[in-house]
């Protein structure tokens, strides 16, 4: 596994826009699915000591995502994501929202972009996220970089395991 792979997050408050840049020592395939397969997302999007349980998934435009983050306590936390546009293998687009168990979103969501990019060994995927309130963002600007952080290193550990069982 590579130790020197490129990572940016950077926030641009004015604009209410995060921006995340990542490389991943795996092709454009793997990471795709990674993304966008419910069996594979559910192993590495919820930063340890939480788990991911997708109740389900529908990758299509116009389909939906229905999941809970899962405290070791057993405790849920919905969030409700509706795909908007997809471009197999580079882009895909989607709206995000913290839901209770019954699909009953916030207000306020986000919009989600993530692009594909494959380099010679490597993929690279920019995701860049605007949310409808400043006030949401800053809400969950303190933990969510610490988070998401914590998940695309477990991405990179199941792409690791992934990738030598191919």
């Amino acid at each position: 596994m590579k130790n020197d792979l490129f990572f940016d997050f950077t926030v641009d408050k004015a604009a209410n826009i995060v921006r995340i840049v990542r490389e991943f020592d795996a092709g454009l395939a793997l990471v795709w699915d990674a993304f966008t397969k419910a069996e594979l997302l559910d192993q590495w999007v919820a930063p340890d000591p939480y788990t991911a349980r997708t109740k389900y998934m529908n990758f299509e435009v116009g389909g939906k995502r229905f999941y809970a983050m899962v405290s070791p306590e057993g405790k849920e936390s919905w969030a409700l994501q509706k795909y908007t546009s997809i471009s197999p293998k580079t882009n895909y687009k989607m709206w995000n929202a913290f839901a209770d168990e019954n699909e009953n979103t916030e207000p306020f969501g986000s919009d989600w972009d993530f692009t594909f990019i494959e380099q010679e060994s490597t993929t690279r995927v920019v995701i860049t996220i605007f949310n409808e309130s400043f006030e949401r963002m800053e809400g969950l600007m303190e933990g969510f970089k610490e988070g998401y952080t914590i998940t695309l290193q477990n991405l990179d550990n199941l792409l690791e395991r992934l990738s030598q069982k191919a």
